[in-house]
Parts: structure tokens; sequence; C-alpha cells
């Protein structure tokens, strides 16, 4: 078989039109062409008057040597590499050391999966409910106003993830094809098979709790054992004859204790609690730079219109999206750069924190995409510098603005807003326009100024109009802007080693965003592949070795 990339047709072209692309690519009569199957379908929108779709195609051919021959130096004729994962180990007759699972985000499902796919038995534990509980509790939020810090969005099965657009793609580099099996595994859970092949693949909530569910359900029948409800608290930590540092095991809220030499430490980044005690006990951590800022919402149809044309509405196309970025040069905001993250097309806002007295926000769609708004983030990039006094202090930093922005919102968890308009005149907003903000509970017309640092705000104001250049109508003055955006990524990094270990305590493996390893479903569910393999070869190697 071989793989031919860059394939390009207008999009309207007909199904026909595909076998005759290949043909005229490479010169063979229509005879010689066995298959043809769609590896990756992206589309080029540069031109909004003659969108291209994009294939990577796998065809099958009479002579697939001959061909290869008469395209020696192609880059865009190959082989079909083999995509096929292999696991790196598998667990030996009579396994009894079992590792732990904390967290079963993303990243922490996919580690789980994997290690009991390679015969490991392993023990996941949750501080949050189910899956179906936690998303009772988190409609608590958002129609009562009830938070519950154990289960909501950043906490329970599924994680954070789970409450988003449900985006399968990254710009992670990936030559073991880690993604490849990520998205296999969520296909065989119940996501609709063209993730497998559109460039920019996503779920939506709905399905994404059916599928964490079936994933569930797999690892159950593999010997893996869930505990919901389940907060670790302390780690069981002790000295080696070699003057280094081993976990022995962990300690649980409910007094209970549990055995383990190793540990995946996935537990996201919105788990203050459990880095201020990993701080207590030693673990290696390091304060790294993140981003803040505002959601912003604008009507889909216009997003559609300036990204498509007369292209907007094709099922071909779907939603559009975008990604901006712009880098300040205004006094004292150099270095400083403003971007959209986690933009969710036909969505809505949510409300997403974990803590009481504070307001978080964040970005959500179904699988359909057909909310009237499109929101993402517009944040600006901080650093350890603007929140210098340890490793935890961008924890405090994010808190800090949480606690403004609640209290701007009014309480009861209503969330700030203002217009575009009102934001670059720097006046308080009284009333809203013809963009209806869909973040519930609900929203307090005011001004954001006093929700972030001055200089993120001046950043945001030079940034909006730079934006307003590539989309046209992004600043138009109803477009509205809700407060704050906190948490983008971890504020720190839990350093690890070439080997997956904590960099001084072996037997801990931080992994997913909460280590600072990864941003969004695809990278974390990839960095929980990876921490799963790094688990099998220590805990096998150890096996072997008492042997």
């Amino acid at each position: 078989m071989l793989r031919l990339t860059e394939v390009k047709l207008p999009l309207d072209h007909t199904p026909e039109a595909l076998r005759a692309a290949v043909l005229a690519r490479l010169g063979l009569p229509g005879e010689e062409l066995l298959d043809i199957h769609v590896f990756r379908r992206g589309y080029d929108a540069r031109k909004r008057n003659a969108i291209q779709l994009i294939y990577t195609l796998d065809v099958t051919l009479r002579d697939e040597a001959a061909t290869l021959r008469r395209f020696p130096q192609d880059q865009h004729v190959n082989r079909t590499p083999d995509m096929a994962y292999r696991f790196v180990a598998r667990a030996p007759e009579g396994f009894a050391n079992r590792p732990v699972v904390i967290g079963v985000g993303p990243c922490g499902l996919m580690a789980a999966l994997v290690l009991a796919q390679m015969g490991l038995r392993p023990i996941i534990l949750e501080r949050g409910k189910a899956v179906r509980e936690r998303t009772k509790d988190t409609w608590g939020l958002w129609r009562r106003s009830e938070l519950n810090p154990e289960s909501n969005v950043q906490f329970g099965e599924g994680g954070a993830g789970t409450f988003s657009d449900g985006k399968l793609y990254s710009q992670i580099k990936d030559p073991q094809h880690h993604s490849r099996k990520l998205l296999e595994e969520f296909v065989k859970a119940g996501a609709p098979e063209e993730i497998l092949y559109l460039s920019k693949p996503h779920i939506g909530t709905f399905r994404l709790v059916t599928m964490v569910e079936s994933m569930r359900r797999t690892i159950e029948e593999l010997g893996g054992e869930y505990r919901f409800n389940t907060k670790v608290v302390d780690l069981d930590i002790q000295a080696t004859a070699d003057g280094g540092r081993q976990i022995r095991g962990v300690m649980l809220e409910d007094g209970g204790y549990l055995a383990a030499d190793h540990v995946v430490l996935a537990v996201g980044h919105s788990a203050r609690d459990t880095f201020a005690m990993l701080l207590e006990r030693g673990v290696f951590m390091e304060a790294k730079p993140f981003s803040v800022g505002f959601r912003i919402e604008h009507p889909q149809g216009m997003i559609d219109r300036c990204r498509f044309g007369e292209a907007a509405g094709n099922p071909l196309l779907g939603a559009a999206d975008y990604k901006l970025a712009h880098h300040c040069k205004g006094k004292g905001l150099e270095g400083r750069t403003v971007y959209s993250f986690c933009m969710c097309p036909g969505g809505t806002v949510v409300a997403a924190t974990s803590e009481p007295g504070r307001v978080v926000t964040n970005g959500m769609s179904q699988y359909s995409r057909a909310e009237r708004n499109a929101n993402a983030a517009i944040v600006v990039s901080v650093t350890p510098a603007d929140y210098p006094d340890g490793v935890l202090a961008g924890l405090g930093f994010q808190r800090e603005l949480e606690e403004r922005a609640y209290q701007a919102g009014g309480g009861a968890y209503f969330a700030p807003a203002q217009t575009v308009g009102d934001f670059l005149a720097n006046r308080p907003s009284t009333t809203l326009g013809e963009v209806v903000p869909s973040y519930k509970p609900g929203v307090t017309p005011t001004d954001l100024a006093p929700t972030l640092p001055d200089y993120a705000i001046a950043a945001i104001r030079e940034a909006l109009p730079a934006f307003e250049r590539q989309v046209r109508g992004y600043a138009r003055p109803d477009a509205v802007m809700t407060g704050v955006e906190t948490r983008t990524s971890s504020p720190l990094r839990i350093r690890r080693g070439e080997s997956g270990h904590s960099v001084n305590t072996r037997g801990l493996f931080p992994a997913g965003e909460g280590a600072g390893y990864a941003g969004g479903i695809l990278s974390a569910g990839v960095d929980g592949i990876k921490t799963a393999e790094a688990v099998a070869l220590s805990l096998l190697g150890d096996i072997a070795q008492a042997a």
C-alpha cells in the first residue's frame, strides 16, 4: 500500500474525482488502481472563494514497487507506514504488584487502559464521582449556583476534557503513533469513525460521557479497579539504601492506606491541594508560564462567513474555527503575547470553578456545534516573573483573579461581562447588545479591567484591533467578553526524568496537564499512554531484577 499526501481537490468535487486525481498523480491507467482509503482529510480556506479539500490517501496498486521506482525523490509518494500499536511489555502469570493511577481525566484514563491491556490490573483512584453523577453536580452549578468542590468541571471521571469541545488534535510530535492508538480506542468506545481521518476531529461533551463509561467497562473487564470519591491526601515516600527516595504507598482522606511502588500522578491542572501536599513531601516541582484572560463570544454565522465566504454552512467544513495571535508592541508589554485558546465553534461558555467564592470560565461544544455563538479564550501569557514568590505562587495568582471575578460578578457564581466596544473605550458595560452571552448561571455587565492585571488589560486592548484585521467583525462593539479564564494550563511542572519517574522520587510518575506535560485531550491522552509504558517497563524490570 502506498501513501499519497497533499492530494488537492475543490470543495464541491464529485466522488469520482478522487480516483481520477490519484490516477493522474501517479500516471497510471484505471486498471492499476485497486483501492483507495482516506487516511486524512483537511481543507485549505485561505482563499475563501476557492476552498480546497486536502487528502492523505492510502492506495492499493497492482504493482506498487514499480510505481515507487518512478517517484524516488517525491516526498508525497511513499509506502504506507506501519501505525499498529505494540505493547512494550506484558504482565507475567501471577502478577500481583498492581500500579495505582491517581486521576481519571484523559491522561489517567489512557494510562489505566494501556496498563490494563498489558495485564497490570491498575487501581484507579478518583477524588470525584463517576461521570453521570458528576454531570448532575456540574449542572447544579450551572442551573442553581450550587458548587460541589469535589465534583465539577475540573474533578470527576473524564476530567476537564469531558466538558469541552472534545478536540482531538494537537501540535505534538508523535513518531510512535500513540495518537492513533488513542483515536482507535475512542472509536471502539463509541466515538464517530470520522475522528480517524478528519484533520481537526472533535467529539463533544455528550459523546465523551458515554465513551468514558465504555472505556471504564473495558478497564474493569481487564482487571482494573475503580474507586470513586477517593481522595489521595498524602504519599508514603521512604529513603532508599542509595540515598534516593521511593514511593511505597498513598494515604487516603478516609484514613485508608494503599501500598504501591508505582503511582501515576494524573491529577489535572486544578488539584491545588495535591500540589501543596507534593511540595510538602519534597517532590521536585518548578513554576512555569501559563496564560490568563477572558472568554469572547461572536455569532457563529459571522465566523463562518468570514472564514468560508459563500461556502459557509457546507457540511464538509462544519462550523468554522480560528486561531489568532498578537505579539504586543506597546510600552511595557514587550514580550507579551495575546492569543486565542480553546476555540469552541457553535458552543457555550461554562462555569468551570472548583473552589467556593471564585469564578472561572471555560468553553464547551456538543458534537453538532450548533449553538448560536462561537467562543474562545483570549489570553495573555504570564511567566513566573509575574508571580515570583515560590513554586506555588502561580496558584495564588490564579486564585486572586478568580476571586476578583466572583466579586465583580456580584456573587452566586455570576460572571462579570463587558462588550468589546465598552472594553476598548475603557467604560463599564451597563447593557449588552445582540450577542447574548451563553455563560450560566448568568453574567453581570460591568468593567472587566479590575479582574486582571493592568498589563493583561492593556495587552488585550492592543490585540483586539489586530484580530479585527484578521477576522472581520472580531472587534464588533457588541461582542461579549466574560471573565475570567485562568486554567489554561498548569502553573507548575512536576519534573520527571527520561524514564518517566519524578526526578527525585522513584516510582512516582507525574503525567498529563497537571504535571505540566500536556495541554488538551489528545496530548494528555498520549502522555498517559507513554506514562503507562514507562510504568510497565519499570515495574516488570523490578520484577526481573528481584528474580
